[in-house]
């Protein structure tokens, strides 16, 4: 009698062992579905695998070539995260589209600079200058923005924030009478032989054979609102895996490997 129970005893005991195992196992092999677009984004989040699998979470890198589907695909559950797009082009896809995403940490920024083939500083403006702008509402309400946190003009109060995007006619104070040349964001490298200074997207500017950090006369800041970002569903972001997501992509070695790789044409925001 006391040996089938002994018997009894250790069959039940690893039968629980296998049991905690199972679920040992099944939680180890979450795996983690991200989408990002291919190019720089998903070379980064090859880098954010390799740290995040040190630290005990498996990412798995979904890569797209479009700015459309990466929300679609999040919000309806195919994905847990994406990191392609800076927050407002988020807020700007959930208001359109009632996404319940949100962003759960700063990735990195591609600044948006400034540039002139005559002037080594934006305080060497003169009197009724030509600035070249790109002439899409997303672009040029950043170049703006920039064009105000570098002192060149003041817009009206509201202007170019809480999804607005300002234009020359939401300027409100213009010392310098600046004129504003509104063209196409993939022509401005080209007007700068025209125009005083032009304010480029860093992807053109790239094309045009200029560098961020050594050719603009004023670069935004790391903490503009138009730093990348990392989205989750607003029903995950409590969760644990979140926050080790962000971590890993926020660590060190992907910062390095940020600035040493893309030379200032991406710039961590963390």
């Amino acid at each position: 009698m006391q040996r089938r129970n002994l018997i009894k005893a250790l069959l039940a005991g690893l039968a629980a062992t296998t049991l905690a195992a199972s679920f040992g196992a099944r939680a180890d092999d979450q795996v983690i579905k991200v989408g990002t677009v291919s190019g720089p984004d998903a070379q980064v989040w090859a880098v954010v695998q390799k740290v995040a699998k040190r630290e005990g979470l498996n990412v798995k890198v979904i890569e797209f070539n479009d700015y459309v589907q990466p929300n679609a695909a999040l919000d309806a559950g195919d994905l847990d995260a994406n990191s392609f797009q800076h927050q407002p082009y988020l807020d700007s896809q959930v208001k359109q589209r009632g996404y319940k995403i949100q962003s759960a940490g700063l990735t990195y920024i591609s600044p948006i600079g400034v540039y002139s083939k005559k002037l080594k500083s934006l305080n060497d403006l003169a009197q009724g200058a030509k600035v070249a702008v790109p002439n899409d509402p997303s672009n040029e309400n950043r170049a703006f923005l920039l064009l105000q946190a570098k002192g060149v003009v003041k817009l009206r109060a509201g202007a170019g924030t809480n999804g607005s995007n300002a234009t020359p006619l939401d300027v409100a104070e213009n010392p310098k009478k600046i004129k504003f040349v509104e063209l196409d964001a993939a022509q401005l490298p080209r007007s700068l032989a025209d125009v005083d200074a032009a304010v480029i997207n860093t992807n053109y500017a790239l094309a045009a054979g200029l560098q961020p950090t050594k050719d603009a006369i004023a670069l935004e800041d790391i903490r503009s609102p138009y730093a990348n970002v990392i989205a989750v569903r607003t029903q995950d972001k409590d969760k644990p895996w979140v926050k080790k997501l962000v971590a890993a992509y926020q660590s060190e070695d992907v910062r390095q490997y940020i600035k040493t790789q893309f030379k200032g044409s991406m710039v961590p925001s963390f």
